[in-house]
């Protein structure tokens, strides 16, 4: 019976709260909040509600075309493995209580690989599509990954060396006891929100996209379901960054997700809510007031800049530790 149980709750956490079909509504619902800020701050109207939706479905419903100088097997399998590994990620992220579903110590290098999915996803499917705008866009897609990547590492591990622990659940929960350290380490959460933009290729870092240059680069010969299935593989990861960094940074759904009961599950959902909205909001906010960079001036301020920031950001956190220890004067 109790296998059972562990299993149908597994199952539960997977296809329904917060795998497929909670990340399924909210990706597509943070799609139309993001396009609606980013069109008022524009002083344009902005998509209707069910835009989002309507677009997937639309999608769904046209040919899906496999180019002739396509590798058919790598081409097909590219949309699914993003997805899966985005939705498996939020597995590991603290959603409505301060413990994540499938929580164990060092998830955090899970949810970083799960995260790194999509933008090898893209690049492999983009490769062996055959388009030379494609090979361009993936040439674009994996520098631009060597630039990002190890600042969202090490800006991710600046709490977790707070916290002494490489578990997502245990560093919220040492967020949110001690709330203080969101001040503390708000250069490290700064550097993640501009990898976090990075890793989701937005302004003004859409350099492997470049619509302008390259036909929308990767995806320009992707279409129908395959196609569908990368925008929603977008949608639902910047759901899940934006649910990492208020895990990592803001507490989570602290305070609410101490409270034990429904009562306790509703508002530590509501807070966890407005947290990952709010993450949201700046990095669309960053996408409307910033001009996209080159690929070399990309590489540059991540290397020359954000690299160090977030060296000197761990090396507070052991400093400001050891202090609260009273191991230094």
């Amino acid at each position: 019976m109790s296998l059972e149980l562990d299993l149908a709750t597994g199952l539960l956490y997977l296809l329904v709260f917060p795998g497929f079909a909670f990340l399924f509504a909210y990706g597509l619902t943070a799609e139309f909040l993001d396009r609606k800020l980013y069109a008022r701050l524009q002083n344009r109207v902005g998509p209707p509600p069910l835009q989002p939706l309507a677009d997937f479905l639309k999608l769904l419903s046209k040919e899906s075309v496999v180019p002739e100088n396509a590798t058919a097997r790598i081409y097909n399998a590219a949309p699914l493995t993003g997805l899966a590994g985005v939705f498996t990620a939020m597995l590991y992220i603290p959603v409505w209580t301060e413990q994540a579903a499938f929580a164990f110590e060092g998830d955090l290098v899970v949810v970083l690989f799960f995260l790194s999915l999509p933008s090898f996803s893209l690049f492999f499917g983009g490769w062996y599509s055959g388009n030379v705008f494609s090979r361009i866009g993936t040439t674009r897609t994996i520098t631009q990954l060597f630039g990002y990547e190890i600042p969202f590492f090490l800006a991710a591990f600046a709490p977790a060396v707070a916290a002494g622990s490489l578990s997502t659940s245990e560093i919220t929960t040492f967020i949110g006891a001690n709330p203080w350290y969101v001040a503390v380490l708000l250069p490290a959460f700064a550097i993640a929100l501009l990898s976090l933009q990075a890793k989701l290729e937005r302004i003004p870092f859409d350099i492997p996209e470049a619509e302008t240059e390259l036909a929308t680069g990767t995806l320009v010969e992707y279409s129908g379901r395959k196609l569908a299935l990368f925008r929603l593989t977008k949608d639902v990861e910047l759901v899940v960054g934006a649910a990492l960094l208020s895990a990592l940074f803001l507490g989570g759904p602290y305070p609410a997700g101490a409270i034990e009961g429904t009562v306790g599950i509703a508002a530590g959902l509501g807070v966890f809510l407005a947290k990952t909205l709010a993450v949201i909001a700046l990095l669309t906010v960053l996408k409307a007031v910033v001009a996209r960079l080159r690929i070399e001036q990309m590489v540059s301020v991540f290397y020359r800049v954000l690299v160090p920031v977030t060296l000197a950001q761990i090396a507070v956190v052991l400093l400001v530790g050891l202090y609260t220890e009273g191991l230094i004067p």
